[in-house]
């Protein structure tokens, strides 16, 4: 994607994205890149690569496809414009992926709520 104007900015939380994202293959990690630079310009994004999780308040699954195999990416917003990256995972979502998600975005908010700047959220380049 090479627009010039963005709609959201994704930015990290932690650790919990950039060691999953290390773990990958040089090819998933280009395309998890570029589903990223799609998610931050793109005004709305198809389901195909950003869906809510049912029942799960606020938790969404970044999908990116390679091959045959599906990556899931949880997330969440914060200020109406910007994607937390939280765990990532390979294939089906586990309750126990969903349930440590949950757990970062509680961590999350509670630091942010306990302080004026939570933990550190970065925008970090991924190679």
């Amino acid at each position: 994607m090479n627009s010039n104007r963005k709609y959201r900015t994704v930015v990290f939380y932690k650790d919990h994205f950039q060691w999953f994202f290390e773990q990958q293959r040089e090819k998933v990690k280009a395309k998890i890149i570029w589903t990223l630079e799609l998610i931050e310009e793109m005004p709305v994004i198809p389901e195909t690569y950003l869906k809510h999780i049912e029942n799960c308040k606020g938790l969404y699954e970044i999908r990116v496809q390679q091959g045959s195999d599906i990556f899931r990416i949880f997330c969440f917003f914060d200020e109406g414009q910007l994607i937390i990256l939280t765990n990532g995972f390979l294939k089906k979502t586990p309750g126990s992926e969903i349930k440590k998600a949950l757990n970062i975005k509680q961590e999350y908010e509670n630091e942010k709520s306990s302080t004026i700047n939570p933990g550190p959220v970065q925008r970090k380049k991924l190679r």
